[in-house]
């Protein structure tokens, strides 16, 4: 099941209509995905990007570094006060 992401529906109301209309009549598969204007060499080059940047970051980050980001990550996250 692709994620809802990756699901791009047209903006356009005449466009997102024929789409419905198009999916109802099993013209068109439901999990439709228009990617219009995108390179996919640069999506997939961004992606490979993105699954190597935590695991480089981690592995360059001492246990003591690591220990600070996620103490003040937590502060921030439950160390807000309620009204």
């Amino acid at each position: 099941m692709p994620k809802r992401s990756s699901i791009k529906r047209p903006r356009d109301t005449n466009q997102l209509a024929k789409l419905i209309v198009d999916m109802a009549t099993g013209e068109a598969p439901p999990d439709t995905v228009t990617d219009e204007g995108k390179n996919p060499a640069a999506v997939a080059l961004g992606r490979l990007g993105g699954q190597k940047g935590g695991a480089a970051r981690a592995k360059a980050l001492s246990a003591a570094e690591r220990k600070k980001i996620a103490q003040r990550a937590a502060k921030a996250r439950w160390g807000k006060k309620k009204r």
